[in-house]
């Protein structure tokens, strides 16, 4: 039991900063990927790429495209392509919720973090979103800079 918790005590948390800052995120949601071959072992080893990766329904599955995960170094010669779509596994309704709400004008689903349980199963945390105008850009801009001086005065 000891050897179990050793091998999965590296905490793997990889965050799309960019989301939060081109996005208003309304609802997040948790969905386990499927993965091929090596792609687990890139992602403990953190070579993951978020930042352009979005869903999409189709056929009444969602998936993932746009995330790259770069080949595992050590794997063989036939490594799944790194930017292939991934199939996220959700429970019907929240399937069936997300697409209903994707139908609404200006919503989109947005990667959000990708991080590792403390099962060892690789989990990604979607949001449905809604894009940023520019003058919530430049709020948010000066609100981080408003809580950086905070920080440092006290």
């Amino acid at each position: 039991m000891a050897k179990e918790k050793d091998r999965f005590s590296k905490h793997v948390s990889i965050k799309n900063r960019k989301a939060s800052f081109e996005y208003h995120l309304m609802e997040t949601y948790t969905a386990g990927i499927v993965l091929q071959g090596a792609e687990i072992k890139s992602i403990r080893e953190g070579k993951v790429n978020l930042s352009e990766a979005f869903g999409y329904v189709h056929a009444e599955e969602i998936f993932v495209k746009g995330m790259h995960i770069s080949p595992y170094a050590n794997a063989s010669f036939n490594a799944p392509d790194p930017v292939r779509d991934r199939k996220l596994l959700l429970s019907k309704r929240e399937i069936r919720k997300i697409s209903a709400k994707l139908e609404e004008k200006g919503l989109t689903l947005v990667v959000v973090r990708l991080y590792i349980n403390n099962r060892g199963l690789a989990k990604l945390e979607i949001a449905l979103a809604k894009g940023k105008k520019l003058f919530d850009k430049r709020d948010s801009i000066k609100d981080r800079d408003t809580k950086r001086d905070l920080a440092r005065n006290y």
